[in-house]
């Protein structure tokens, strides 16, 4: 018999601490009877969903500061490459002459400060988005708010053992299985369980309010560091594109001429000697010198006479023409010399008559 009657009171013990722990563990709703509350309930559920947020936004707070700070190394190393592009090309520029050596100096300069924006960018980015977001991570609020949630959690586990307590004590009580001793003991263990219960309800709105503020907070300033970054991206591609829109507006100004200038036809050999000297020595038409018309010629193109009665022009220089062949040859005087040269190597900047030239 003294068996079955252990048996008994140790089945029921079981039953009874299933029933609490269901209280306790709230089924679909998380409801309490006898130990908590509606209130407490609604506590409960709402630390575990401010814990759930504050983790997952932590989490992603860690994600920005890695990919800004990755951004920052790959981006660190495109400046290096960058500037030693833009010292190169001022090297050759400066070392260089002629067209491409203007084009290549100003390349140069645009390069420099492109990457001068870019480190910037990247400066800003380190500064203003990643340090505060760690410094949220590790922040001191966010660890007061868990250890809060943490403790209330503990005095939730202490209170369900008291409620199997208090339970047990009043199944032997029901079985008139007590004495006022018995009494006593459970007078003693519901006091307990409803200061626990009490310091309970006051630790988690404690923890409520200190998670809930710091998910007010991560969401302010993860939005904010967001739309920082994004407008201080914008403003310097906006800075970017000036520097290349400048850059390609000389770019273009350097390249003009050579467009400007009609396709370069080889010309045919120059007039024979004795017909080109006859023309030097007679240059007037009609028994007078006044109807030869004559304009002035800037040289666009260097041209290397190779006879004796071939022009040498460098760009630049001005030239007198005289005549102008069909053939694609014109003739002139250039620096008190004169002779033939290919009429496409320069473009007409004013005309005059020069009767007096000579």
């Amino acid at each position: 018999m003294e068996t079955i009657r252990k048996q008994a009171v140790k089945l029921r013990e079981q039953v009874a601490k299933q029933h609490v722990v269901k209280q306790f563990g709230g089924g679909a709703d998380g409801g309490l009877d006898d130990v908590a509350d509606e209130a407490e309930v609604v506590l409960h559920q709402k630390l575990e969903r401010l814990y759930i947020s504050t983790r997952v936004a932590k989490q992603f707070q860690r994600d920005i500061v890695r990919g800004v700070e990755g951004y920052i190394v790959s981006g660190s190393k495109l400046v290096e490459i960058g500037n030693k592009l833009s010292e190169d090309s001022k090297k050759y520029g400066i070392e260089s002459g002629g067209m491409l050596s203007r084009a290549a100096v100003n390349f140069s300069r645009a390069r420099a400060q492109m990457e001068k924006e870019q480190g910037n960018l990247l400066k800003f980015f380190g500064t203003q988005v990643a340090e505060p977001l760690r410094a949220m991570v590790m922040g001191a609020p966010l660890v007061d708010a868990r250890h809060l949630a943490q403790g209330y959690d503990r005095m939730r586990q202490e209170a369900e053992s008291q409620a199997v307590e208090v339970s047990k004590r009043q199944a032997r009580v029901r079985d008139g299985m007590g004495n006022s001793d018995h009494f006593m003991k459970l007078e003693a263990a519901e006091s307990r369980l409803q200061h626990s219960k009490s310091n309970m309800l006051t630790l988690g709105k404690q923890a409520a309010s200190a998670m809930a503020a710091v998910e007010a907070e991560q969401q302010k300033m993860t939005l904010q560091r967001l739309i920082s970054m994004i407008e201080s991206e914008r403003d310097y591609h906006q800075r970017v594109l000036q520097i290349l829109d400048h850059l390609e507006g000389e770019m273009v100004s350097e390249r003009q001429p050579i467009e400007a200038t009609p396709p370069v036809v080889e010309p045919s050999a120059p007039p024979p000697y004795k017909e080109v000297k006859r023309m030097f020595a007679s240059p007037v038409q009609n028994g007078s010198d006044d109807d030869v018309n004559y304009f002035l010629g800037e040289v666009m193109f260097s041209y290397y006479g190779e006879s004796a009665v071939e022009l040498s022009l460098s760009v630049g220089d001005f030239v007198v023409v005289r005549k102008v062949c069909s053939d694609g040859w014109a003739e002139g005087e250039c620096k008190g010399k004169a002779g033939w040269f290919p009429a496409a190597y320069i473009q007409t900047r004013q005309h005059v008559l020069a009767t007096k030239i000579f």
